[in-house]
């Protein structure tokens, strides 16, 4: 049941009394009877609305996931060729993810040797103990890269 049709039947239950509708205490159920029938009325209003909106969001978001698939297909694939090209040995990096803001962060191993820094996205301080049986992190996946430190 609604709550249009509950103050119906609430009015209909107050009508069935029979009631003096010249008593003041009648006159202010009556009252009390219009304002919930109002806002009853405002309620579902508001719920039409609230509806339409939440299908017009869906239909911008199912347009804004189009776009960003056409537009990231294209980014996608430069990305895997640029990565690709861009494994070079010479310029090792380690992929470091804060614990605090989860951001992930490049470092080279010079940063890597101090053992610790401030994550540059919440000024956490970040602690490396890094293994060095590990390899340079650099992506190759055939790295025989040599370290100073191995």
């Amino acid at each position: 049941m609604t709550n249009t049709e509950k103050v119906a039947y609430i009015r209909g239950l107050a009508e069935g009394l029979e009631l003096d509708e010249n008593k003041k205490e009648v006159k202010v159920l009556n009252a009390i009877i219009d304002l919930l029938d109002d806002m009853a009325l405002s309620v579902s209003d508001m719920e039409d609305n609230m509806n339409d909106m939440a299908d017009q969001l869906d239909a911008v978001d199912e347009d804004l996931g189009s776009l960003e698939d056409d537009f990231y297909e294209e980014d996608d694939a430069e990305d895997e060729e640029d990565d690709e090209d861009d494994c070079d040995c010479d310029d090792c990096y380690y992929e470091v993810t804060c614990p605090n803001c989860h951001e992930t962060i490049c470092l080279s191993e010079e940063i890597m040797e101090d053992g610790q820094m401030e994550c540059p996205n919440c000024g956490e301080t970040l602690e490396f103990d890094f293994d060095e049986e590990e390899g340079c992190g650099c992506g190759c996946e055939d790295c025989d890269h040599d370290h100073d430190h191995e």
